[in-house]
């Protein structure tokens, strides 16, 4: 393999996970249940509780998901050929893809140039309180080729239109490492296996979930139950049962509410 030595505006991005904080440790009470401890930190709960789903619902869903990865895994295993990624304007991702592989084929490159993918994922958007599901980038602006990496490759593909560098360590791209390439490809792989599930359930399950109206940290009004009207901040999201926890100023004291989307209004 050849060392390119041709200048490009390359970029370094870091596909390691993002840690998440902690989340709190209130005590949550029926609103309607006398206090047996006046000290104690109260949870309001102005919804009832969605049931807990027995532990082993989802396990073979899981399963069909643990194989088709490790498939995955053995068919990057056994390719020819280096993944690199290469960086793009944002939104112009499907349309690189398109272009290399136009290229490769017209410029005779198609023994260097064997593949490219824009990895995505399904997700479930929580919007107005209603649920969409939308196909989308894994990492916007990065697609990836697998290649033999030449200069004539290289300049096949850093000159493609939108096009703007290869990731790597200053001018020389870097290939990734087949458990990178999987980090990036499961989402992918988690969507086909739930489509092709016949267990309704399982397909929601497996679908990342999303809320689009809400952040933590967020000023909110509540619109519905005894703390109507009264101002809350955003402590704790969940978006698979479409609910958050908030907090909110009451006679001089911070209580935390439990509440569903339907129930706050954001405040603008």
């Amino acid at each position: 393999m050849t060392e390119n030595t041709n200048p490009s505006e390359d970029f370094e991005i870091d596909l390691g996970e993002i840690d998440t904080p902690d989340q709190s440790d209130d005590v949550e009470i029926d609103l309607g249940a006398p206090s047996v401890d006046e000290e104690a930190e109260e949870e309001v709960v102005l919804a009832d509780e969605p049931e807990e789903e027995a532990e082993d619902e989802g396990d073979e869903g899981e399963d069909e998901t643990d194989v088709a990865i490790e498939a995955l895994r053995q068919e990057l295993e056994s390719k020819f050929g280096e993944w690199y990624v290469i960086h793009t304007y944002s939104g112009m991702e499907n349309r690189v893809k398109q272009n290399v592989d136009a290229r490769a084929q017209s410029l005779d490159m198609e023994d260097f140039i064997f593949e490219t993918i824009v990895p995505t994922e399904d997700v479930v958007e929580l919007r107005n309180n209603t649920r969409k599901t939308v196909t989308r980038c894994v990492l916007p602006g990065y697609v990836l080729v697998r290649m033999d990496l030449t200069d004539e490759s290289w300049g096949v593909v850093r000159h493609t239109p939108s096009v703007t560098g290869f990731v790597g360590h200053g001018q020389t791209p870097v290939p990734l490492s087949v458990d990178e390439v999987l980090h990036m490809l499961t989402p992918s792989v988690i969507a086909r296996v739930a489509a092709e599930s016949s267990d309704t359930s399982a397909k929601q399950r497996n679908k990342k979930v999303e809320v689009v109206d809400f952040e933590i940290g967020d000023s909110i009004m509540v619109a519905d139950g005894p703390f109507a009207g009264m101002h809350a901040t955003i402590t704790e999201l969940n978006p698979k049962n479409a609910r958050l926890k908030a907090l909110v100023d009451f006679m001089g004291r911070e209580t935390p509410l439990d509440l569903e989307f339907k129930q706050v209004e954001k405040v603008v």
